[in-house]
């Protein structure tokens, strides 16, 4: 490709909403360009680079056994309620209506439209296992859309949906695809880990996210710094914590505490560590039809998170309680503990099942129980609520967890019969007998991962492509158009490189030196090959991106030189 026939409009100025780099140097490269909010279209330089994951994707997902199709962008709204999450989803979901009145939806994900694909044609369970895949356009309604294509509106994903007639297919397909995404991001030359995740509002169990590890990744996640163990914070798990704090050694009884609210107040008045004191935090549940005051119980130096809080009550939301609400609960801020507590829904954490000499709240104002056994619960109480922090050890292993940043890239699923039951998609089993196909579903943001890539490899001067997944492998820059041999030399080296496959571009535009090498870096090609004012001497300059580090070669060299480094 010659520079002087391509478009990729650089400018020297960021948009003044762009905070990471990946939105500065997509824009100012003359990669994409923003038309609305979370909105973009893509020049040359982003089309060739989304292509070119789609292409690394598609090779993979076919490798793997799986069949590409192409959804409507748009879907029947009654789809959606035939599965439940029409009124469920969120803002985030488009709706609207047709002339006729009839309810649709901008597809933010396409499960239901995958079930009805399949469903009454897809009958015996000789035909499965099946697995189909797109590479579409998606749109939600975000409510802030930030940071160019990380968080943008309209996306593109690949998503793929397979069905079973066992769990044990599920899992063998689930692993398949773990595997075939860890073959897609590092043919991407990206840093990743696959770790546990929440399944959000897609549901299911068994989920797993894929995160590129970058310092201005949204995501907090924890690894194992001796195992492979790693997750999401919503979803990390840890070994049970311990403590050689003394207990305390007060019988079962109930002690005045007046204006003691707080888990330091407490451990404070009762000289005890906070490991022994139950905490508890008060929430609303907002549900499709109901809200209710739910209480959720941790130890006193643990805290509460709030995605395994809201999985526990199965709520679509939650905010903080008011002190009305508390009150009108028949809850006493301060006081609230799970000994003896009626009429309210709550739950307790895993790790306080069975605990003794704990010191809880007494539901009444100014008192507190001491030397409390958390038994005799009813086991749908318990649940996984801590927030598992670094330091914290490995459930598997029990070595150190490492907090880091990352970057979520890909999500995998085993939905189970979530929306096959919901929708009526059933096949029929060597028995004869109908049941509803078994799911699973896994993504991966196409769109993204161009932004991503840039966040785990830039420098000040703009992008640092790998070699894996650049625009192009190589630029050769022509400093001075007035040198007819140096020209002449390019150009034949330019139609080499084309020859032997070598993806390449060269800068013949009519414009200074300063100008060529500030694009060079913006854009950010692995190499570029300077056929300066050396030429005469039978010199050219091999650059590398990475560290902009410069090689002066011989010309007769320079093709060899290319190819070795790509």
């Amino acid at each position: 490709m010659r520079f002087s026939k391509f478009y990729a409009p650089t400018t020297k100025e960021a948009p003044k909403d762009a905070s990471l780099p990946s939105h500065k140097f997509l824009i100012r490269g003359g990669f994409v360009e923003q038309i609305g909010s979370g909105l973009y279209n893509y020049l040359p330089l982003g089309k060739i680079m989304h292509e070119k994951i789609s292409r690394i994707a598609r090779e993979e997902m076919d490798e793997a056994g799986a069949l590409e199709v192409s959804f409507s962008v748009v879907t029947s709204g009654e789809l959606w309620k035939q599965s439940g999450r029409y009124n469920v989803f969120g803002k985030e979901l488009l709706r609207f209506k047709d002339r006729k009145e009839n309810d649709f939806v901008i597809s933010p994900t396409n499960e239901e439209a995958a079930v009805a694909l399949v469903r009454g044609k897809v009958t015996s369970y000789k035909q499965l296992p099946l697995n189909l895949y797109q590479i579409n356009t998606k749109f939600r309604d975000e409510a802030r859309p930030r940071f160019g294509l990380l968080r943008g509106r309209e996306f593109t994903m690949k998503d793929a949906y397979s069905f079973h007639s066992s769990k044990e297919d599920l899992k063998r397909e689930f692993d398949l695809m773990e595997a075939t995404y860890s073959k897609i991001f590092t043919r991407l030359g990206l840093n990743f880990r696959a770790v546990e995740a929440d399944s959000g509002a897609i549901g299911g169990s068994g989920s797993k996210e894929f995160m590129v590890l970058a310092s201005n990744g949204e995501d907090d996640i924890l690894c194992c710094e001796a195992c492979k163990y790693a997750a999401n914070i919503e979803a990390a798990r840890r070994k049970a914590r311990t403590t050689d704090a003394e207990a305390p050694e007060a019988d079962a009884a109930k002690f005045k505490t007046p204006d003691t609210k707080t888990i330091k107040g407490v451990a404070e008045f009762f000289k005890v560590s906070e490991f022994y004191c139950i905490k508890a935090v008060i929430k609303k549940a907002i549900y499709e039809d109901k809200e209710e005051v739910v209480a959720f119980f941790v130890r006193g130096d643990d805290e509460l998170q709030e995605t395994k809080a809201q999985n526990a009550c199965k709520a679509l939301e939650l905010v903080d309680a008011s002190e009305e609400e508390i009150i009108k609960a028949g809850l006493v801020a301060g006081f609230c503990g799970p000994v003896g507590l009626k009429d309210v829904k709550f739950y307790i954490d895993n790790e306080l099942k069975g605990a003794n000499n704990m010191i809880c709240g007494a539901n009444e104002k100014d008192y507190h129980f001491v030397g409390v056994s958390v038994s005799g619960f009813n086991e749908e109480r318990f649940k996984d609520l801590v927030k598992v922090k670094e330091g914290d050890k490995c459930p598997e292993c029990g070595g150190n967890l490492k907090l880091s940043k990352g970057i979520e890239v890909g999500h995998i699923f085993q939905l189970g019969d979530k929306y096959s039951a919901a929708m009526n998609a059933t096949y029929l089993d060597e028995n004869g007998k109908a049941k509803p196909f078994l799911m699973g579903c896994y993504g991966i943001g196409i769109s993204r991962l161009i932004a991503v890539m840039i966040e785990a490899s830039h420098d000040e001067k703009g992008c640092i492509w790998k070699k894996e997944c650049a625009p192009f492998d190589v630029e050769i820059i022509i400093s001075n158009l007035k040198d007819e041999e140096g020209v002449k030399f390019a150009f034949e080296l330019y139609e080499s490189l084309k020859k032997a496959g070598i993806s390449v571009i060269i800068d013949d535009r009519n414009e200074r030196f300063g100008v060529k090498m500030n694009d060079f870096e913006l854009i950010g090609f692995p190499f570029a090959l300077l056929v300066g004012k050396e030429f005469v001497n039978g010199k050219v300059e091999f650059i590398t991106r990475d560290g902009l580090s410069k090689e002066a070669i011989g010309i007769d060299d320079a093709f060899r030189k290319i190819k070795d480094s790509l």
